[in-house]
């Protein structure tokens, strides 16, 4: 079968790479408007599997000639690409995944679900590490619970070794961090959906040594559909991201001084985009080649089997030397492999645009992501 991979930025290596190894995976087209990365991206895996070519996102022809005779289409491109990809899939009947993570190119792509159905089709929005992998194992672990006070979800990708004032490296694109910072966090509070503003609500949070002084706080995204999903069966759900004490601080300055506005100001004797201006000199200030850690934390408090419980669900992963892949790069990189080869293979029977949560079997994903070394551990709070 044969696989398009639209993107060959830092995620797509890891997409890549998990790809090749499936022996029914006969042909991979790599996508990318500036070809010399898709090419670059094939030299790192070194699989006869990869075809590099030169695609525009934005350029719907190009984007069906190509899609057309898939099995399956990934999107690992910028989340605003992901509309045009999933239309053009339609039109070519082919299954689609992305690595999403804004809320409102989402909602647009759920518009399309009557159609998709029509098509045969399956469209899975938000396929990467979170939302994505983390989405589906807590709505999976939460489903287990006869009813569910409190859902806590905590992700983070950090440097091993803090070495910077912001205490952390670029471990994906600059643009997506910049968005999940900005726009508001959608959670459940008493039963009841809410926007609230991100990089709000700081908490202290703690893992193994060295991991054990850590803050945690609001940004965008990472809940994706589980509001909807398990509004009626959740009191409280939050999604908040995980980074070395001070961080937040230190954004929230930036923020206030209006660094990520997207509208230009004057600059003498022209204008500038604060918000272009501040994601190319945090290219330039922050490493991202250092070992990285992910960092996972599902929480859940309810009643299980007529009892109290308190269950966290903890997920230490670390840059891997073997692959040279990172750790951001495998947990967001792997999920999305996994779904798409499920949707190749048929064994994700659901049509339309369906939430991750709802479509993809979560003890599979489990099974798949444990073959990868990526492991959870469940452990009972007291």
């Amino acid at each position: 079968m044969r696989i398009v991979l639209f993107g060959a930025g830092k995620m797509a290596y890891a997409i890549a790479y998990d790809l090749v190894r499936n022996p029914k995976v006969k042909e991979l087209t790599v996508g990318d408007i500036r070809v010399q990365d898709a090419r670059r991206l094939a030299r790192f895996v070194g699989s006869p599997k990869i075809k590099p070519v030169q695609i525009d996102a934005t350029d719907y022809s190009q984007v069906l000639k190509k899609t057309k005779g898939s099995a399956c289409v990934i999107g690992s491109t910028t989340y605003s690409h992901n509309l045009l990809l999933a239309k053009a899939c339609l039109q070519a009947r082919t299954n689609f995944c992305d690595l999403g993570g804004n809320i409102y190119v989402v909602e647009a792509q759920r518009k399309l679900s009557p159609q998709a159905k029509k098509a045969g089709v399956t469209i899975i929005p938000d396929c990467g590490l979170a939302p994505g992998m983390v989405n589906v194992l807590a709505y999976h672990w939460a489903k287990e619970f006869d009813s569910v006070d409190r859902l806590k979800i905590r992700v983070g990708g950090l440097p091993q070794k803090s070495q910077n004032l912001l205490n952390y490296q670029l471990v994906f694109s600059v643009q997506g961090l910049i968005n999940e910072y900005v726009e508001d966090a959608v959670i459940l509070r008493n039963g009841r959906k809410q926007m609230i503003p991100s990089m709000t609500e700081v908490e202290d949070l703690s893992f193994t040594k060295p991991y054990d002084k850590l803050e945690a706080f609001y940004t965008s995204g990472g809940t994706s559909t589980l509001p909807e999903t398990l509004r009626g069966k959740v009191k409280d759900l939050d999604y908040k991201t995980i980074r070395y004490p001070g961080h937040a601080q230190h954004i929230k300055l930036l923020m206030d001084l209006g660094l990520f506005a997207s509208q230009p100001v004057p600059l003498g004797r022209h204008k500038a985009v604060p918000r272009q201006l501040c994601a190319y000199l945090l290219t330039r200030y922050l490493p991202s080649n250092q070992p990285d850690v992910v960092l996972i934390r599902v929480e859940i408090k309810g009643k299980l089997k007529g009892k109290r419980k308190h269950l966290a669900y903890d997920c230490i992963d670390c840059y891997d030397y073997k692959s040279d892949l990172t750790s951001m790069q495998r947990t967001t990189g792997f999920p999305v492999a996994i779904i798409a080869q499920m949707l190749a293979e048929g064994k994700i029977e659901k049509k339309g645009v369906v939430p991750q949560e709802l479509a993809v079997p979560a003890e599979q994903l489990l099974q798949e992501l444990h073959q990868r070394n990526i492991r959870f551990r469940r452990r009972v709070i007291p």
